[in-house]
């Protein structure tokens, strides 16, 4: 029995072991939720996308799904671009060729521009919100903002340097009722806006290396604060990364690169059976 394409790629970074880690898994058809929930804790990355022509025909673009080690997620930018890279450098998809993903976060388009993959993702605004409990204490920081988008909450420390330091108490962040916390500063370094960093222990990750669909919050953010259209941001994770951001009306463009870490397959005895009784 044939197996199944799966990819490791490296997302927001030219450099291997360096950005954000994403599996991509490639489906002729489709597979039971739970299935992939168990490839996704398999693999163990921040997130394990599953890509599957759209319609049955990859000229109709491909359905898109992201899966953590814990839950599936409606919004991920580092896998998306992991998942056009592979798209691109396996020849699936013909290169310079856009590609649309459809997702539970609506269409997504990915281009190749100027040696990035650039992403066009929903913007999210971020509104000022009072922190829940424990939300400071477990970051163990006084922040000089605290905003919510419908996601995650974004914290605004004055030094980049205490996001560097932050060392949070991920048991009590976990407590917090939120997909993610996001904490960001002015950049100091001149090659940089902004810089982040970003947890999510309540749905499996402690802390993501580099987030896409963070960005949609922070580049209208700081777009707002700096008075620019377009920014770059860094995100101080140990493994770091780089995004270009860009506002276009109520989207944001994404752009960052990628590298291809590992190339392999699922055995094919994993693949059955694919579905349980509800289809499901």
């Amino acid at each position: 029995m044939p197996g199944v394409p799966l990819w490791q790629v490296d997302a927001f970074t030219s450099r291997p072991f360096t950005g954000n880690p994403a599996a991509v898994c490639w489906l002729e058809s489709p597979a039971a939720a739970a299935w992939m929930q168990s490839v996704a804790a398999e693999m163990n990355l921040a997130e394990t996308a599953f890509v599957e022509p759209h319609g049955g025909a990859p000229a109709e673009g491909y359905s898109l799904r992201w899966f953590t080690p814990d839950v599936e997620v409606p919004l991920c930018g580092h896998a998306t671009l992991a998942s056009a890279h592979a798209l691109w450098e396996s020849a699936r998809h013909p290169a310079g060729e856009p590609i649309v993903f459809y997702t539970q976060s609506g269409p997504l388009t990915c281009r190749q521009r100027e040696g990035r993959i650039e992403m066009d993702f929903p913007l999210a605004r971020a509104e000022p919100a009072p922190p829940p409990l424990g939300l400071c204490e477990s970051l163990g920081l006084q922040p000089a903002a605290v905003l919510r988008t419908k996601f995650d909450y974004l914290v605004v420390v004055d030094e980049a340097e205490v996001i560097r330091r932050l060392a949070p108490d991920f048991r009590e962040l976990a407590r917090v009722e939120t997909r993610g916390v996001i904490v960001t500063s002015r950049a100091d370094d001149s090659r940089y806006d902004f810089i982040s960093r970003f947890f999510a222990p309540a749905v499996g990750i402690d802390e993501d290396p580099v987030t896409g669909s963070a960005h949609c919050a922070l580049a209208p953010y700081w777009a707002g604060i700096l008075g620019k259209a377009t920014l770059t941001g860094w995100q101080a994770s140990p493994r770091g990364g780089e995004v270009h951001v860009a506002l276009a009306g109520d989207r944001v463009l994404l752009a960052g690169q990628a590298v291809t870490v590992l190339r392999g397959e699922l055995c094919g005895e994993l693949l059955a059976p694919r579905f349980d009784a509800a289809g499901e």
